[in-house]
C-alpha cells in the first residue's frame, strides 16, 4: 500500500513538472486539464499560501514561467506588425508609388540650395558671420545639356552682404581610369547686388568627349575676406536616346502611360515620371525600369490600379517632369542621361475609377514573404496556445 501511494503520487510530481518546465511544448489538453484543478488558487488566496509543501512552482519558476509566456506575446504582436506593416506596404508595385512616400521626387528639377561657411582650402577656421549660399540647376549632365549655378553672401541673420567673383575656372577632377589635366577653362560669372551666376556647357568647350566629374572652382572675396566653392557636375557626352510621342491606355486594370523611345544605344534604361491629378496635387511616382533593343522602343510608365482606386484622385491625370537615363554598369560616370523634359508633358483622359482593378500586386517575391510571414504568426500563436498562464497570473 505504501509503495502503491508513493507510486501515485511520483506519477502526479511528474506530470506536474513536466507541464512546468519552462521552454516545453504544450501538454496534451487531457494532462493539462487534469493538473488544472490541482493548480487552481482559492478566491482571494497568494501563490504562496495555495502551495503544498514540495510544491515544484517556487516563486522562480512562476516568475519565469510568466517571463516565457510576456516573451511569447512580445514575439507575437511584433510578427503580426510585421507582416501587416508589409503587407500594406506591398500593395503596390515598385514601379507604381505613391508620390507622398518620396517627397524628394516631388520637383526633381528645383535647383540644389546650399549655405556654406566661407572658407579658403586648406584652412579649417571659416570666416565668422558670412554664409556662401549656393545654387546649382543639375549634377549629370549629357550631350549639349547646360548647367547654372549661383552665388550670393548673407550674414547669419539672412541680410545680404557685398560680394566679388575674382576668379572663377573649371576643370577635370583627377581619374585614375582616364587621362586628366586637361587646361582649366575660365567662367564668366555675371550679376549684381551680390548675386553672381554662371552658365557652363561642357560640349562648346575642350570638355566636348570628356566623361567624368568636372568642378566649377569660384574664388571669392566679402570684404576683403577670401573664400572658395566648388561646383561638381557629372557629364556624359554621349545621350543614348531620344523621347517620342506618348500615350495611354488602360490594361490589366491599371492605367499604362506608354513613353517612345528612339534608342540609339540599347542596353537598361531607366526612366521616370511624377503624375498630378486634375487639380494639381502630386498624386504618383511611376518608374520603368528594363532592357531596351536599338530603335523605336516603349518604355511603359503604369500607374496601378488599387492605387488608384485607394487614393481616388481626380481625374483626368497628368504626367510631368519626366527623366530618364542608360546604366553604363561596371563604368564612371555610370549613366548617360536623356535630355530633359519638364512640366506637364502629357494629359490623359477621363476615365472611371470603376474601370481600374482594387486588387493587390502579387508577385512570387510577395507571396514568398507573405507565407513566411503568416507562418512566424501561427506558430507563435500555437506555443502560446500550449502555455497557459501559470498559478496566480
Amino acid at each position: 500500500m505504501r509503495f502503491a501511494a508513493w507510486a501515485a503520487g511520483a506519477a502526479l510530481a511528474v506530470v506536474v513538472a513536466w507541464w512546468a518546465w519552462p521552454g516545453q511544448a504544450a501538454a496534451p489538453s487531457s494532462i493539462a486539464e487534469a493538473a488544472r484543478p490541482h493548480l487552481a488558487l482559492p478566491a482571494g488566496a497568494s501563490a504562496a499560501a495555495s502551495r503544498p509543501a514540495g510544491s515544484p512552482f517556487t516563486d522562480a519558476a512562476l516568475r519565469e514561467r510568466r517571463a516565457q509566456r510576456e516573451l511569447l506575446l512580445q514575439r507575437l504582436e511584433r510578427a503580426r506588425v510585421t507582416l501587416d506593416t508589409y503587407r500594406q506596404q506591398t500593395r503596390y508595385p515598385h514601379e507604381s508609388r505613391p508620390l507622398a512616400e518620396h517627397p524628394d521626387q516631388v520637383h526633381p528639377f528645383d535647383p540644389v540650395r546650399e549655405s556654406l561657411p566661407l572658407r579658403f582650402p586648406g584652412t579649417k577656421a571659416a570666416v565668422p558671420g558670412v554664409r556662401i549660399v549656393t545654387t546649382q540647376d543639375r549634377v549629370f549632365m549629357s550631350g549639349d545639356e547646360t548647367v547654372r549655378v549661383s552665388v550670393a553672401a548673407q550674414d547669419d541673420a539672412g541680410r545680404a552682404l557685398p560680394l566679388l567673383v575674382t576668379r572663377a575656372v573649371a576643370f577635370d577632377l583627377p581619374d585614375p581610369r582616364q587621362a586628366a589635366g586637361r587646361p582649366q577653362l575660365a567662367l564668366d560669372f555675371t550679376g549684381s547686388d551680390g548675386i553672381y551666376s554662371a552658365s557652363f556647357q561642357p560640349s562648346r568647350t575642350a570638355f566636348a568627349d570628356f566623361a567624368g566629374t568636372l568642378r566649377l572652382q569660384v574664388t571669392l572675396s566679402q570684404d576683403g575676406r577670401q573664400g572658395v566653392v566648388n561646383f561638381d557636375v557629372v557629364y556624359q557626352p554621349l545621350v543614348p536616346a531620344e523621347w517620342g510621342g506618348i500615350t495611354e491606355r488602360v490594361a490589366d486594370g491599371s492605367l499604362d502611360f506608354n513613353v517612345a523611345l528612339t534608342v540609339k544605344q540599347p542596353g537598361r534604361y531607366v526612366v521616370t515620371g511624377r503624375v498630378d491629378d486634375a487639380r494639381g496635387q502630386p498624386f504618383a511616382l511611376v518608374s520603368f525600369n528594363d532592357e531596351l533593343g536599338g530603335g523605336e522602343q516603349t518604355a511603359r510608365l503604369r500607374v496601378f490600379g488599387k492605387l488608384l482606386r485607394d487614393a481616388a484622385p481626380a481625374l483626368p491625370l497628368r504626367l510631368r517632369d519626366l527623366q530618364g537615363f542608360l546604366l553604363l554598369p561596371d563604368r564612371f560616370p555610370d549613366r548617360a542621361m536623356l535630355a530633359r523634359r519638364e512640366g506637364v508633358v502629357f494629359t490623359g483622359a477621363r476615365h472611371a475609377l470603376t474601370a481600374f482593378s482594387d486588387a493587390e500586386w502579387s508577385s512570387e517575391e510577395r507571396s514568398r514573404y507573405l507565407a513566411e510571414f503568416n507562418r512566424d504568426v501561427s506558430e507563435l500563436e500555437a506555443q502560446l496556445a500550449g502555455t497557459p498562464p501559470p498559478p496566480g497570473r
